[in-house]
């Protein structure tokens, strides 16, 4: 699973997620990639179960590139706990997408595979995706 090594703040206010994604929303490094539609947060969980989707799909050919980092600290409070006495403990993190936003690339398979391989990771996502090539 992904995580940040260190922070410098333990817990982040949970802030907005407007406008759409400017910066990683090319394809850099593959020939195809998997594009975020929606905006949400997306769990290391989430990130590592759509990774081994896609290379079990592609029988570990090829290369994969995950474009997004889940450095947002998301905090919880155990169950059934009295409301007050700060704010809890971390829980997980999450990616911040925004539309328009590449979440995986891949090169090295043809575009059959690689449409496959991501409908199956898209189905682990929380967010609505569209798959594109670099024409």
């Amino acid at each position: 699973m992904l995580l940040p090594n260190k922070v410098k703040f333990r817990k982040q206010q949970r802030g907005g997620n407007k406008g759409i994604a400017v910066r990683g929303s090319t394809i850099s490094f593959g020939e195809y990639a998997l594009k975020a539609m929606d905006r949400g947060l997306i769990t290391s969980r989430q990130i590592e179960s759509a990774r081994k989707a896609v290379m079990h799909e592609t029988k570990r050919g090829g290369k994969l590139w995950i474009r997004i980092f889940p450095d947002k600290p998301i905090v919880k409070k155990p169950a059934e706990t009295r409301m007050g006495s700060g704010k809890a403990a971390t829980d997980h993190y999450a990616a911040v997408i925004k539309p328009g936003k590449v979440l995986f690339e891949i090169a090295g398979v043809s575009r059959e595979i690689a449409k496959h391989a991501f409908e199956k990771a898209s189905a682990k996502l929380p967010l609505k995706t569209k798959f594109v090539g670099k024409e």
